[in-house]
């Protein structure tokens, strides 16, 4: 089975995510189209690699993974295609590869330009390198044979959270459709800090959460709670509520979770 997907800023009002498919299907292979999301805000690969990241595990090895943020991020831009995990992703060489991967991936390749862009890239000129990689990707070709291998990739720094012996300093680093605010504290962090003690979650003035909830509804309608959500990150919610909203909470907003003594 042929599976793209695509993660993009294109929105939903548009005819760009049309012409890039329409650009792929013209290569004549029968394929199924999953769209991730197409409502990444505009240049964001941070929200992009976070999106991707707890996605494409979902799908069958190997799919081909499709990303459209931000192509134009210099002048004479890059492309890579990467095999990570049994799956391939195709996307501008603009620091998104470092962030939805932690490690440096096994087999990069560089992908030419197309003859037509000698002096400029353009809109279509990327859509040809996207569709011309898929295709040759689908079609179980020999990597090499498209791109170049390549050990450089643009370096991003992800937001990690800042640890002490009684605390973790983190950020939101994600903010989701019903406004739970995803935090960039995982499980092994907390765990490794909390040392089986009890703990306060500050944020802003509020009052601190000192409870994590197994679900939603442990909680009264309307009560705020904290959780380990399923990409194993902790996350503020209010149950059947907008959590971002009701605090007034974005995106690279600080919190603190302090541990205390066991009584």
């Amino acid at each position: 089975m042929n599976i793209v997907t695509f993660t993009t800023d294109f929105g939903i009002r548009d005819y760009y995510a049309a012409t890039l498919k329409g650009r792929i299907l013209c290569y004549g292979l029968p394929m199924t189209f999953v769209d991730i999301t197409h409502q990444i805000d505009a240049y964001n690969i941070v929200q992009a690699a976070f999106t991707l990241r707890n996605a494409y595990t979902a799908f069958p090895k190997g799919t081909v993974h499709v990303v459209s943020i931000n192509n134009f991020y210099e002048p004479d831009p890059r492309f890579l295609l990467v095999l990570h995990d049994g799956h391939y992703f195709i996307s501008a060489d603009n620091g998104l590869f470092s962030l939805l991967f932690e490690e440096v991936p096994e087999y990069m390749y560089e992908l030419p330009r197309p003859e037509s862009t000698k002096n400029q890239m353009s809109i279509e000129a990327v859509q040809e390198i996207f569709a011309k990689a898929t295709t040759h990707v689908l079609k179980g070709k020999p990597l090499h044979e498209i791109g170049v291998p390549t050990a450089k990739r643009v370096q991003r720094l992800s937001l990690q959270p800042i640890t002490g012996k009684d605390y973790i300093r983190g950020a939101v680093i994600h903010v989701d459709n019903y406004e739970n605010l995803i935090l960039n504290i995982d499980r092994p962090i907390f765990d490794r800090i909390a040392q089986g003690r009890p703990f306060e979650l500050y944020f802003k003035r509020f009052d601190p959460i000192s409870e994590l909830s197994q679900n939603y509804a442990d909680v009264p309608v309307g009560e705020l709670l904290c959780l380990f959500n399923s990409a194993g990150l902790l996350e503020i919610s209010v149950n059947m509520g907008k959590a971002a909203t009701l605090f007034g909470l974005t995106v690279d907003d600080t919190v603190q979770v302090d541990f205390l003594p066991i009584e």
